[in-house]
């Protein structure tokens, strides 16, 4: 098999508040840096404990009113941050490429591999 036929890796996470998962590049990452202050990583490479969200107003809802955030990564979370990653979430609504905006490429498949897939046993059929 050549290098280029291999697929390209898709690193995957989980929503802290759904517990989705979802491709990396379609969550938004929330760090406690080595420093202390807890802070929202757009870069998603930021140094320190991470928590992954959905683009999505229920999960960031939810993980506010449940504290969530706070116990994934061992602070509290400052107010200011949900209103950051609200704004965020609206701007990533619009989406021109025909992905999910608010759980990453890789929901919609996982989705499909676990409701009843081609075989209709809740497995995905094998290439």
């Amino acid at each position: 098999m050549s290098p280029a036929a291999r697929p390209k890796h898709v690193p995957i996470r989980t929503c802290v508040g759904c517990r989705t998962a979802g491709d990396k590049r379609g969550l938004m990452r929330v760090v406690r840096t080595p420093d202390g202050p807890v802070a929202f990583d757009p870069t998603g490479r930021a140094a320190g404990r991470g928590a992954y969200l959905c683009a999505d107003e229920k999960c960031i809802g939810l993980a506010q009113k449940k504290r969530i955030l706070d116990r994934h990564l061992r602070q509290p979370t400052p107010p200011e941050l949900y209103e950051a990653l609200l704004a965020e979430a609206a701007a990533r609504a619009v989406n021109l490429d025909g992905t999910d905006a608010t759980h990453g490429t890789y929901a919609a498949s996982a989705k499909a591999a676990t409701s009843g897939g081609a075989r209709g046993d809740g497995h995905a059929a094998r290439a």
